[in-house]
This record gives C-alpha cells, sequence and structure tokens, in this order.
C-alpha cells in the first residue's frame, strides 16, 4: 500500500538540461514491490490513489499488466497523479553530469492523489476485502510522510493485527520528504511492524546509527530486523538473538535505482513461500542484482532453474556468481543463460 508515480526517463545520460526527450514509464517503490512480487508467484495487490489523468491510467495500466491486482486503487478526481524525473549519471564531460554509474530522482509529488490516503480507506469495500485476505501487508516510511492523513492510516493499520498476517515495513527514507515534517513519528511505526526492513545507511541517516544489532535494540518487537548494507552484506536479526548474514552479489551495475525495492520483493517472496532465512536473503540479493543490471525501477529475474541454483549453492560458489547486463556467470549457474531466458520472455 502507497504512493506510485509517473516516471519521465531521460533518452541520453546527462545533466536534465542536456536532454531533449524524456520517455514515459512507472514507477514507486510500493508498486516496484507489487510487481516483483507478482513475477515471483506470489499473488499480489496493489491499493493506492492515483489521479483522473493520464498518468495515473497508464501506471494502472502497466501495474495491471504484470499480474497485479488493482482493484483497490482509487481514481482522484480532483488530485493530480504525482511525477517524478529521472537524471542519469554519464560520461559526457558536463560540469554538472553525475557520473557514470549514478543517478537523482526528481520529485513533483505535493498534493498527489496518494496523498489523500486517510483511515477513511479502511471502510472501502475493495480495500476491506484484500486486506482481510491478505497474508502480508507492506508498508513503508514513504506513506508516512506524504500527509497527516496517509500517517493516520499507516497507525491504523499497525494497530490492527490479524492472525496469520504479517506486516512488514521499509523505513524508505527519504530526507526530502520529511523537510517539513517531524520524523520522530517513524519509530513507533516501525517498532509495531511484524518484519522490518531498514537500509544502513538510511537508517544511519534517520536515526544515528546502521549497526544492526544496535537497531535490532532499537526496534526490539518485530520478529525479524533485516538490515541492508548496500553492496556488502545483509543480516536478519531475529528477537531470539540468532542472526543471519548473507553477503551480496558481485554485479556490473548499469543503475542502482530500484534495487531496495526489488531486494525487499524477494525477501517477502521468501517468506511467503516459507524458505529458510538463508535463502530468503539470497532471494533478496538476486532480485536486487537483476534490478542493478536493468534500467528503470522494474526487473525480472532469471529462470526458475536458475534461482533454485542458487539460493542452494554453497557459500564458494554464491561468492563466485557475477551478474551482469549480459548475464549470470558462476559455478552454480545451470546451462541455461539466465539473462537470454529473460530476454526471450520481455520480447
Amino acid at each position: 500500500m502507497g504512493e506510485s508515480m509517473a516516471v519521465l526517463l531521460p533518452d541520453r545520460p546527462g545533466p536534465l538540461e542536456a536532454v531533449e526527450n524524456f520517455r514515459l514509464s512507472v514507477g514507486g517503490a510500493e508498486s516496484n514491490v507489487a510487481v516483483a512480487l507478482a513475477a515471483l508467484g506470489v499473488p499480489t495487490a496493489w491499493i493506492s490513489r492515483v489521479g483522473d489523468d493520464g498518468f495515473g491510467r497508464r501506471l494502472l495500466d502497466e501495474v495491471a499488466a504484470r499480474g497485479v491486482d488493482v482493484s483497490a486503487v482509487a481514481v482522484d478526481p480532483h488530485r493530480p497523479t504525482g511525477v517524478y524525473l529521472k537524471e542519469v549519471g554519464g560520461a559526457t564531460g558536463h560540469r554538472h553530469d553525475l557520473g557514470p554509474g549514478r543517478s537523482r530522482l526528481h520529485y513533483h509529488r505535493r498534493g498527489s492523489a496518494a496523498a489523500a490516503l486517510s483511515p477513511a480507506l479502511l471502510a472501502d469495500p475493495a480495500a476491506a476485502r484484500l486486506l482481510a485476505d491478505a497474508r502480508l501487508l507492506h508498508l513503508s516510511g514513504i506513506t508516512a510522510a506524504l500527509s497527516d492523513d496517509c500517517l493516520a492510516l499507516l497507525r491504523a493499520l499497525l494497530a490492527e493485527r490479524r492472525p496469520g498476517r504479517i506486516v512488514s515495513f521499509d523505513l524508505n527514507w527519504r530526507p526530502a520528504l520529511w523537510h517539513d515534517r517531524d520524523p520522530a513519528v517513524l519509530p513507533p511505526l516501525l517498532d509495531a511492524a511484524d518484519l522490518l526492513l531498514l537500509g544502513a545507511d538510511e537508517a544511519e541517516a534517520a536515526f544515528g546509527t546502521g549497526d544492526p544489532a544496535a537497531l535490532r535494540r532499537r526496534f526490539p518487537s518485530p520478529a525479524t530486523v533485516v538490515v541492508k548494507d548496500a553492496a556488502r552484506l545483509v543480516t536478519a536479526l531475529e528477537r531470539d538473538g540468532t542472526a543471519v548474514a548473507e553477503p551480496a552479489l558481485a554485479v556490473d551495475v548499469v543503475e542502482a535505482t530500484g534495487a531496495g525495492d526489488a531486494f525487499a520483493a524477494g525477501y517477502l517472496a521468501g517468506t511467503v513461500h516459507g524458505l529458510d532465512q538463508r535463502r530468503r536473503l539470497r532471494l533478496g540479493h538476486l532480485s536486487a542484482a537483476c534490478a542493478l543490471t536493468a534500467h528503470g525501477d522494474q526487473a525480472e529475474l532469471p529462470s526458475a532453474a536458475v534461482v533454485a541454483a542458487l539460493l542452494d549453492a554453497s557459500p564458494a560458489d554464491w561468492a563466485a556468481t557475477r551478474v551482469s547486463a549480459t548475464g549470470i556467470t558462476g559455478p552454480a549457474v545451470p546451462a541455461e543463460r539466465s539473462h537470454d531466458a529473460l530476454r526471450a520472455r520481455a520480447q
């Protein structure tokens, strides 16, 4: 549940002032996670609001086309769909070029339709049906920053405990969103979740520490706290003190945007499918690696055979695996080239 937006992607690397044309796409943390979960075989719905405009229709069409139930997305006749522009670094020599492998997002979302999400949503029949049947509800800190009504909705959802339903919460720290809001509202929300996902760098910025053990102490209530240390390591810490850490795959990065959402989807899919902790972390890493080697916010996983082989790989074979835009290589990878299959599916 949460906001997603139309995305304008540049036709070339370099600063925005040097870009001639943009391509329309869609993006946003919550719909990215929903789309990736659906691709991983988890029946998924996205609950949100969009404007009664072309951007909103594009969002609904694209997310639905990727297998996500959008029946509980409300269309707001008065507020617009949010938009953001992506700036992609290159080697243009322009003094404002971000540089190869780097990107920056420019948001235009104030007063968006999604900012009008509120506890009234809980009385909507379509949303109520989906929430009643959900095995997992995924939320993020972005929603808390959009408006007081959005914050009230998160509080209501986190206060409502249902047997058999896991509530996951991704910090998704966005400093610009908190410029005129109080981030002190965040810790109680995070501590009310069953599963907490934190980027170490984001937690450092928001709470003053990115250390997994310190964050586990800071948020004692969730059953599991997952701390992502970017390209190095991800650690899952249970309430009983058990900790499992899994190193990231080696990746030839094309673009970093969307990797955190892809990790969340992989880890959550592993949770829903009942994988053990190490395999959940590996599925998150693999999902993130595929996102890192693709343009745009979403990427698809390799074939089921490749995924299974990597989830079961020895630590040495896992460490020897490399992911690039042209394929996945390593001693555990079956003869089928994962990205060949990926391209075939895309075509």
